[in-house]
């Protein structure tokens, strides 16, 4: 009993602060499938020659060092591109007029607006997760007839390290636009008769 209300502890704890960080969009709640439309961004991002699940967090810990050294808040969620691996760090609202400059390790670059179609996710954060719900929103893209896919699936990620599997929630995002329809009139031919 009493290890378990410790456990509970931990988890309200660190779930508060969390909540401090300024989060970039809403949650897609899990299991739903939604269309979202992102804004413009700034973003911090880092790569690696590896996929993202190779990578063993030394994407996170690049982005993580730039951070403290420019004193930037953490915000959330932070976005994952699989192969090769990138990890994408926002700045908010209230660190956007900082003087911050790209460097070896991270460049700072400007996100344009965004469709993308979304799935929620619930568990740790997993490549088999990943490609499964991945599976998932082109399966749905395949069904839907009205939109395309645009560029590659990425991983979206809300909560840190330290937050146990089953409370972690993550997404899928699979940039889209709707599909163009061919306005061109047929070429017909109109015979008269006399």
């Amino acid at each position: 009993m009493k290890k378990s209300m410790n456990t509970f502890t931990a988890f309200l704890v660190f779930s508060s602060c969390l909540n401090a960080y300024e989060p970039m969009q809403q949650k897609t709640p899990v299991g739903e499938i939604k269309i979202l439309r992102l804004p413009g961004r700034v973003a911090l991002e880092t790569h690696s020659e590896v996929s993202y699940f190779q990578a063993d967090n030394g994407l996170f810990r690049n982005l993580f060092r730039y951070i403290n050294v420019n004193d930037i808040s953490m915000t959330t969620p932070v976005e994952a591109e699989i192969n090769p691996g990138s990890m994408r760090f926002f700045v908010g609202k209230k660190d956007q007029l900082k003087a911050i400059q790209s460097t070896s390790a991270v460049e700072v670059k400007k996100i344009d607006p965004l469709v993308v179609l979304a799935i929620g996710i619930r568990g740790g954060y997993s490549e088999d997760r990943f490609r499964k719900s991945q599976k998932r929103l082109l399966s749905w893209i395949n069904k839907n007839g009205k939109y395309e896919a645009v560029s590659e699936a990425y991983a979206v990620y809300w909560n840190g390290p330290f937050v146990p599997g089953f409370f972690k929630r993550s997404e899928v995002h699979l940039p889209i636009r709707k599909k163009k329809i061919d306005r061109q009139k047929p070429n017909l031919k109109i015979e008269t008769t006399r």
